[in-house]
């Protein structure tokens, strides 16, 4: 494989035209792209709505204080009937309250036992693990979006380095066959054959410049790199040798996916604890203390104020809430066996996933190895064709024949490569260690 991986670096260094703009590697693409695609931003947030969140049900338990303030302008006063002799011989109506009133005042309440307060605050725990899952399940599509791409646009430019070497070797014979013609040698009709195939190569070419194209946009998309910045694309690793890659027992918990799950399982039970304690009192301290001005005239609505407060306990029981309480118990008591129920379905779904991606990987592995083998067997083929041919022991027919041999199982290898790359970002994949295959690059 080395001596084909050192010929298609040549074809690739020698074929495709030089950029200006620096060379990214797979490993540039990827730190690039977990610091700028948009999705790693939007998990960031998560994490910190999360740290909120958490805030947020602390303050459930902290005190809680307010302030209040109120002026009144009694434009006609409430009158109330006295009895006779209360007040005189005869029923007397009088007017009671002042005209202006001014109160202002502070309330303090302090929980001291609200046991679905309680829970929201065991809740965050989970909710901030969940958030930091979210953030590591946005990392592990991004390298594998990114590392997907990456293989298509390197793929893609090896098939190009080929496909103009395969026109230049096409170009060569052509020359020859032309000037044979020319002499009498051999029929016109063989020179148009070869034409042919030069020119379907010609148009192989230009497809798959297009697909480089194509296949480089969704590769700067995937990274959050600007469409209109030119990516030189170039990892000469990938050809220098296929990555091994170590088989592993399926593992479930290990997977992001698996750990979303449970977390969220966790807080859906601590849900139906907070809405079953909901059935329980609640006790509460209370304080409050303020100060009241009266007059009948304007100016006495904001002067000689006298102050006022209180202090208490405040018990709240509950009785009967139309059953409320109990259908939300239920509904979440279902909610909970339907994502267990979904859990086990994923987990076979994952064992499903990876058994896949093992068969796929030792399948590709193997068509590598068998490419391999054809490429140089074809190689060597096509040059003792060639030579013989023009020695004039071998027909034209041969020599072609050589050549699409030859040309099939350069196109076979490429396709063994792109496939292998892909099962082994599979297999990464199914295992949970797209992270350790980032780190390791």
């Amino acid at each position: 494989m080395k001596k084909i991986a050192v010929f298609l670096t040549l074809l690739l260094s020698a074929s495709l035209p030089s950029f200006a703009q620096q060379t990214w590697s797979l490993k540039a693409c990827l730190d690039y792209g977990l610091q700028h695609f948009g999705s790693v931003r939007i998990a960031q947030y998560q994490q910190e709505t999360a740290n909120e969140q958490a805030r947020q049900a602390l303050g459930t338990y902290l005190p809680q204080v307010s302030a209040t303030g109120n002026f009144t302008d009694n434009l006609k006063l409430q009158s109330t009937l006295l009895p006779a002799g209360f007040a005189g011989p005869e029923p007397r109506r009088i007017s009671l309250g002042s005209k202006y009133q001014t109160v202002a005042s502070a309330q303090l309440t302090q929980t001291i036992y609200d046991k679905a307060a309680l829970l929201g605050l065991k809740a965050a725990e989970p909710n901030q693990k969940l958030a930091d899952l979210s953030m590591r399940q946005t990392k592990e599509e991004i390298i594998y979006n990114i590392a997907s791409n990456y293989y298509q646009v390197f793929i893609v430019k090896q098939q190009i380095a080929l496909l103009k070497d395969n026109l230049d070797r096409t170009e060569k014979v052509l020359n020859v066959l032309r000037l044979q013609r020319d002499n009498g040698v051999i029929q016109p009709i063989d020179v148009t054959n070869t034409e042919v195939t030069y020119n379907n190569t010609r148009s192989q070419l230009a497809l798959s410049e297009s697909n480089l194209a194509l296949a480089l946009n969704r590769l700067k998309y995937q990274m959050g790199l600007s469409q209109d910045q030119d990516v030189n694309v170039s990892d000469s690793l990938l050809l220098r040798q296929t990555p091994q890659v170590e088989m592993s027992q399926f593992n479930a918990p290990g997977l992001v996916s698996y750990q979303k799950a449970t977390t969220n399982l966790e807080l859906q039970k601590l849900q139906l604890q907070r809405i079953k304690a909901g059935y329980q009192p609640t006790l509460s301290f209370t304080a409050s203390y303020g100060s009241m001005a009266l007059g009948n005239q304007f100016a006495d609505g904001f002067r000689n104020f006298t102050g006022f407060g209180s202090v208490g306990l405040r018990l709240n029981v509950p009785i009967f809430d139309g059953f409320q309480r109990d259908a939300q118990y239920k509904q979440q008591r279902l909610t909970i066996l339907t994502q267990e129920e979904q859990l086990r379905m994923n987990v076979a779904a994952f064992g499903l996933q990876f058994n896949n991606a093992q068969t796929q990987i030792q399948k590709t592995r193997t068509s590598i190895q068998n490419d391999e083998r054809t490429v140089k067997q074809a190689q060597e083929v096509y040059n003792v064709v060639t030579l013989q041919y023009k020695q004039g022991t071998k027909s034209l027919t041969d020599l072609i024949n050589a050549d699409n041999s030859y040309r099939q199982a350069q196109s076979n290898y490429i396709n063994s490569l792109i496939n292998f790359y892909q099962a082994r970002l599979d297999l990464e994949q199914s295992q949970g260690t797209l992270l350790t295959f980032y780190n390791q690059l």
